[in-house]
């Protein structure tokens, strides 16, 4: 009887301690929040897509993530969450993005809806593993030049490494954000890489409309030399990489430092910065004026040339005054000139370095981009081969835009997303240039 008393009571205590030990794993399991990854695919269009799902003591924040739509934890709106559902939208310019989701196998899924426009389509995203995150860690950092103080964020690969990239500033008042997403694509490549805010954006100093494009230049050449001394990667395992404006300084800083590894071209024109902005305007507007863009275009030049300094604002008003009453008139732009400040970065070109420089070079360019002159590729090779370098490579893309963005025919044109023979040109380029 003893031992029998003994044994009953000792038995509930072992199956309370299991019984405890699975709800104690169950709860843990049935956590609601995590970075919640999958594709979203509905006909020809795919995409990699992240919630991030946070709590906190006044509620859940959910977060959206897409590198290829250059989108990073952007947040949701109107986040509703009720038993295992949580619903979210997010508002463009044109459109409103509804998503409907329920939490699944124990919250390690989250299966859903996406309704936009006229159309719903289905997707289920799985929980990464803690520790697993996709995004690869970060560093912001602060450096010194001209004077200026410029910050700027480091990525670092998950298995380390010695590659390196580092993207070089564009036009306008851009900051690192929009170049964030890139980054972070050449991380998960391999790729320790820096980019930073341009000086009088983001969190730094400076004026970048003041600046001459050679004092832009040399933001970028300290950020090189500051990057390769803060992470010890010997200049000679560095590429660059620019797009646009920034595409326009690789063979300039690539003649600098000369023991740069390579050099990255995106949507790079041919030409002086003046002409393709130039290009530009007449593309946006030779269906309106029609057969006398060409004669529109001659005083479109001129507002160019003025704010280049270039010419005299006398003889811009002259020529104004000759061609005000033309019916394409209405279509000229012309900026307050009592406010324009003199910017002659309109009249930088970057064919003369092209010519000198010996680093190899990928030159990308989209077939579908409205802004540079569709032959850019042709004189930028050119000029290439005056400098006796052959290691370079011109690859045309088709169905992309300026910002390489997909313009071709889309099942789902709701999203604007990186065309994916733009990521696999540079991976798989870079890959054959880099040091093992």
């Amino acid at each position: 009887m003893n031992s029998s008393a003994t044994y009953v009571p000792t038995t509930r205590i072992i199956i309370f301690l299991i019984a405890f030990a699975l709800f104690s794993c169950d709860s843990k399991i049935r956590e609601k929040t995590g970075n919640f990854t999958g594709t979203f695919e509905h006909g020809n269009f795919s995409d990699e897509i992240q919630f991030e799902v946070n709590q906190d003591s006044t509620g859940y924040q959910v977060f959206f993530t897409s590198l290829e739509q250059n989108a990073n934890r952007i947040p949701f709106q109107g986040v509703e969450v009720s038993n295992d559902s949580i619903n979210f939208r997010l508002q463009s310019d044109f459109y409103t993005y509804s998503f409907k989701n329920q939490w699944m196998d124990n919250n390690d899924k989250l299966q859903g809806t996406l309704t936009v426009d006229t159309i719903t389509v289905l997707y289920t995203l799985e929980k990464e593993v803690p520790g697993h995150s996709q995004i690869p860690k970060n560093e912001d950092v602060g450096f010194e030049s001209d004077g200026l103080k410029l910050n700027g964020t480091i990525w670092y690969p998950k298995d380390g490494g010695n590659k390196a990239v580092v993207i070089l500033t564009s036009s306008g008042n851009a900051n690192r954000s929009a170049s964030r997403a890139e980054a972070i694509l050449f991380a998960q490549m391999g790729f320790t890489t820096f980019h930073y805010d341009k000086r009088g954006t983001g969190n730094s100093e400076g004026d970048w409309q003041a600046a001459t494009m050679e004092e832009l230049l040399m933001d970028d050449i300290n950020a090189i030399n500051y990057f390769s001394d803060k992470t010890g990667i010997p200049i000679t395992n560095i590429g660059i990489k620019g797009s646009s404006q920034g595409a326009t300084k690789i063979p300039y800083v690539l003649n600098e430092l000369e023991n740069l590894q390579y050099g990255i071209a995106v949507s790079c024109p041919g030409v002086s910065l003046l002409e393709s902005d130039l290009n530009f305007w007449k593309n946006r507007n030779a269906e309106t004026i029609g057969n006398e863009i060409e004669d529109a275009a001659k005083l479109q030049r001129k507002v160019f040339e003025f704010i280049g300094g270039k010419i005299a604002r006398e003889d811009l008003e002259k020529a104004i005054d000759a061609e005000k009453s033309k019916s394409w008139f209405t279509h000229i732009w012309v900026p307050n000139l009592d406010e324009v400040q003199v910017d002659k970065k309109l009249l930088y070109t970057p064919i003369p370095y092209f010519e000198t420089t010996k680093q190899p070079i990928l030159i990308v360019q989209g077939k579908m981009d409205e802004i540079i002159p569709p032959n850019s590729h042709s004189l930028i090779s050119e000029a290439i081969e005056k400098s006796g370098n052959d290691n370079f490579k011109t690859v045309l893309i088709e169905g992309a835009s300026h910002s390489m963005y997909d313009v071709g025919e889309s099942d789902f044109p709701y999203w604007s997303k990186l065309h994916p023979d733009y990521v696999t040109t540079i991976k798989d380029w870079v890959n054959s240039v880099s040091n093992p």
